[in-house]
């Protein structure tokens, strides 16, 4: 048995049944919360003060919803009664999977601050909603094993509200699946330092758009790979100095440019697609894609792109795409392909 508690804490044992124990499809009576109390937290109480707090809980500005009934009293009076007792949670469980969803497909997230972040989720539910996410299981091979992740999106928020530089190792993976970071020509380890502008989550990773400070152009670093980050004192490159930020960052723009989050300049391609295309085309390229000489069939399509994005995607659909400009890009897929196609037919 709970230990009896003091009076000055029924409020907040209220509150708790309220958040823990109801929902739209879960609702108490008085004298629920009464046993509930009385059960659970060693506290013996009357009607009249359960009703008491939990008006001082909706008067205090928490969604706590019921239900006025009227019945006939002792002496035959109208008598008011309240009951179905129950908090509207600030997330629907809805809202609350699609959030944990999201988290358990998120490939930049590693498992242990994953399981955290999911448990902080479930406790803005209640008792019912946590059970029925019990069962679920997340896809251990695709989470990162760098655990410095947060600390990392930490210091960056800092250094793009601030316009700081940030320094940090940039880190690769090696036959032994470990992160290791680059090295320089000297053979030491290469401390990186850039000019930090917007975060981003695309294609399950985190980048950083930013800019390397020896270079001109943009450049789009994965999160999940860099360590040892630190906030420098040193301003931040202004945008308007960067090459494709003169005008400042146009973040649709440039995901749409950046279908695979290469770094380097964007350039106009023309290519010829199966109709059939068109939801992946938009998918990857947004909505502002040109169309032209629609067929039965066919289409053309125009899109200003990252040059090596658009070579690697050009050959993931290769079956059912044809690059007509650049003419050099045209060249080099081509090449590509028919070295490929050699390699597998000797």
């Amino acid at each position: 048995m709970a230990t009896a508690q003091p009076k000055k804490l029924l409020i907040l044992n209220i509150l708790d049944i309220m958040k823990r124990r109801t929902d739209a499809d879960h609702r108490l009576s008085q004298q629920d919360i009464i046993r509930i109390l009385r059960d659970d937290y060693a506290m013996s109480v009357d009607r009249k003060a359960v009703k008491r707090n939990l008006m001082d809980l909706i008067e205090y500005g928490f969604q706590i919803e019921y239900t006025e009934i009227v019945r006939k009293g002792k002496t035959g009076e109208d008598e008011p009664i309240f009951t179905d007792w129950y908090l509207e949670h600030e997330f629907s469980d809805a809202e609350l999977r699609l959030l944990i969803d999201s988290l358990l497909f998120s490939r930049h997230i590693p498992n242990s601050q994953c399981r955290e972040l999911i448990e902080k989720l479930e406790g803005l539910s209640n008792d019912y909603f946590k059970s029925h996410v019990r069962h679920v299981r997340n896809l251990q091979e695709n989470k990162p094993s760098n655990k410095s992740l947060f600390l990392t999106i930490e210091v960056l928020d800092q250094a793009i509200s601030r316009r700081r530089q940030v320094s940090f190792l940039y880190n690769a993976y090696d036959v032994d699946k470990k992160l290791h970071p680059r090295k320089g020509e000297d053979g030491q380890e290469k401390v990186h330092i850039v000019n930090p502008y917007q975060m981003v989550a695309t294609n399950g990773k985190y980048y950083l758009i930013c800019n390397y400070n020896k270079y001109g152009n943009v450049a789009n670093c994965r999160l999940d790979r860099i360590t040892g980050i630190k906030l420098l004192d040193t301003p931040a490159k202004p945008m308007k100095e960067v090459r494709g930020l003169e005008n400042g960052l146009d973040l649709p723009k440039h995901m749409a440019e950046h279908i695979y989050m290469f770094s380097g300049d964007s350039v106009r391609v023309t290519f010829r697609a199966k109709r059939y295309l068109v939801n992946d085309v938009i998918d990857w390229f947004g909505k502002d894609v040109k169309l032209s000489d629609v067929s039965e069939d066919e289409m053309t399509v125009t899109v200003q792109v990252n040059e090596e994005a658009m070579k690697l995607w050009a050959m993931q659909y290769a079956l059912h795409v044809k690059v007509l400009s650049p003419q050099s890009m045209k060249d080099e897929i081509k090449l590509n392909l028919e070295t490929a196609l050699s390699k597998y037919t000797e």
